[in-house]
């Protein structure tokens, strides 16, 4: 049996971002991907347009059947709506399995995409059991209630007092900076690490969701936090650099396996990705 990681996040049918792209980005890391969906969305590579919760209840049944059959070895959130579904999650998720939360909150084009009260509940019932935490810099501001994260100390700093609220490690991202590079914050309460890596000359839908999905799976693999959090950076630095685009004009990411050590890179790149 393969290692196992599971998704509870909304779906985008464009595939390029949510559920979607989180199974393809398991199964680009070797694991086993598994789904639960929170809400359908109608959404393509430009824009949200509406979308519709899954009641909790049913949510929480979707995450207890699959604890009760093949329980994965790290779990992610990403679009988690409203109040019920977080509480539904913080009573079936068992403490016992790494937690990534990847805390969606606005979609790029503005649509909002979890309500103001379940924000102030993810922060009070998830963050505390987290492994980690990986806002983009927008949604750092929102969670630590901050303003214009531009310099690095005011990174810093939004990452200290996410750390504060209880989660083990936090990445802030940086995909909405500026500059050549594009540059990670990755903290925990004793270590604090920049992760660069050149910076696309085109907005990528679904990179977010990619990155806590590759952490995600390579938590579920057996590697310590850091080592997932760097080779998720190297996965979503090929999938942005693989995007495909849209009629629209949109790139979209492009999960993809990342080089074996032991193989050049070009060997190990599925034929998609060549």
């Amino acid at each position: 049996m393969p290692p196992v990681a599971l998704t509870i996040a909304g779906s985008d049918p464009s595939g390029g971002a949510g559920v979607q792209v989180d199974v393809k980005t398991f199964a680009a890391c070797d694991v086993w991907g598994q789904a639960v969906i929170t809400a359908l969305t109608a959404q393509n590579s430009m824009n949200v347009t509406r979308s519709m919760p899954v009641p909790a209840d049913m949510v929480g049944e979707q995450i207890g059947v699959l604890m009760a059959d093949m329980p994965p070895q790290a779990i992610k959130t990403g679009m988690l709506v409203n109040t019920g579904i977080i509480s539904a999650i913080a009573e079936t998720v068992p403490r016992t399995i790494p937690l990534v939360i990847d805390p969606v909150v606005i979609a790029t084009s503005g649509y909002c995409l979890t309500q103001p009260d379940a924000v102030d509940l993810l922060v009070r019932k998830l963050i505390p059991r987290s492994a980690l935490v990986t806002p983009n810099i927008p949604e750092a501001e929102i969670i630590t209630g901050y303003s214009n994260l531009s310099k690095k100390d005011d990174i810093r700093e939004a990452a200290s007092t996410i750390l504060g609220m209880g989660a083990q490690a936090v990445v802030i991202k940086g995909g909405h900076g500026k500059g050549s590079e594009s540059v990670d914050l990755f903290a925990t309460r004793d270590r604090e690490v920049f992760l660069s890596a050149p910076r696309a000359p085109y907005e990528v839908h679904g990179s977010g969701c990619c990155f806590s999905a590759a952490v995600t799976a390579f938590l579920a693999s057996g590697y310590g936090i850091f080592d997932a959090c760097t080779r998720a950076k190297e996965v979503v630095t090929l999938g942005i650099k693989q995007a495909i685009r849209s009629p629209l004009g949109r790139y979209i990411i492009n999960p993809c396996r990342i080089s074996d050590p032991s193989h050049s890179q070009e060997e190990s790149l599925p034929d998609a990705c060549k």
